[in-house]
């Protein structure tokens, strides 16, 4: 578990964390969601210690990072991936962190197997590719058997069929009770692995809730409705908080009544229903959408030759 309560961090007139108070639970997989610069990595790095705080603290499993006896077995984290000795090989890497905390060599080979890099195991670091350093950075992370896992943009650099390898043991490193907390810019890759999401924006907290929840209330109870007697259906349900936009013949756009009670009316009056669709957004549009007026950096709109 990582618990966080006012955590604040300055570099000089710098704001970079702005007093976040979160929790990040055993079994559930949360997603560490901003955009650039939003303050994610610098949060990860005051959670395990590497900057101390300006105000506020953080806690891993009851205590501070610094505090535990044999941190590995607490805590396994992935911030960078290429933080890896150059010519030092990924077994030799993964044995000198083991003899750390006194793990037996037979730990080194069953993480070696697990992260698929059995076949380059005795290869320089250095030659690697980023997808081959970020599953050799996920073996180190998962080298004490922790409690909790905490992941930087795992899936940098991975195909596809590592990206998916990635979200099966995210889950299942979830359902085995560990606290899981992973930030990524995939959108549709959160929404397929995150129970729980936290999203900040220039330092400061803006959802802490779950990923069902954020997409239903962005997507705002928009419900499509098609029909041979819309008209007659419009009449039956437009009322106080409820409006409907009809963009064609036989469709309707119904704002602030659910689907389930829109077909509860038309039944009740005989009303022939072709189309009964709650609309949803996607997690990319929500985050989107929520984070629009945090961006640090804007991308600017194209200039075509003779625009210019």
């Amino acid at each position: 578990m990582i618990e966080a309560n006012g955590l604040t961090k300055d570099y000089g007139s710098k704001r970079a964390v702005d007093g976040l108070t979160f929790t990040v639970r055993p079994g559930v997989v949360t997603g560490f969601l901003g955009p650039n610069g939003s303050g994610k990595s610098t949060t990860m790095r005051l959670v395990l210690g590497l900057d101390a705080p300006t105000a506020g603290d953080v806690r891993v499993n009851g205590k501070h990072y610094r505090d535990h006896a044999a941190p590995l077995h607490e805590v396994g984290a992935l911030l960078e991936a290429r933080s890896v000795h150059t010519g030092r090989s990924a077994y030799n890497h993964l044995l000198a962190l083991a003899q750390t905390h006194g793990l037996p060599r037979r730990r080194v080979d069953e993480l070696i197997d697990l992260v698929g890099l059995h076949d380059v195991a005795r290869k320089r670091a250095g030659q690697f590719s980023l997808g081959m350093g970020q599953r050799l950075g996920i073996a180190a992370a998962l080298l004490g058997d922790p409690h909790t896992v905490m992941l930087d943009e795992p899936v940098n650099g991975l195909d596809p069929e590592g990206i998916q390898w990635v979200r099966h043991l995210l889950k299942e490193l979830a359902a085995e009770g560990r606290a899981v907390f992973v930030s990524s810019h995939l959108m549709s890759e959160m929404a397929l692995t995150a129970d729980h999401l936290i999203v900040i924006g220039r330092g400061r907290l803006i959802a802490d809730t779950s990923v069902e929840e954020l997409v239903r209330t962005a997507s705002g109870n928009v419900v499509l409705v098609r029909s041979p007697q819309a008209e007659a259906l419009r009449d039956r349900i437009v009322s106080d908080g409820v409006s409907v936009v009809s963009n064609a013949p036989g469709l309707l756009e119904v704002h602030g009544l659910p689907a389930d009670r829109i077909g509860e009316i038309a039944a009740a009056h005989g009303i022939v229903l072709h189309e009964l669709t709650p609309q949803q957004v996607s997690l990319e549009q929500a985050f989107m959408d929520m984070t629009r007026d945090q961006l640090e950096f804007r991308t600017g709109e194209l200039v075509t030759a003779d625009a210019a």
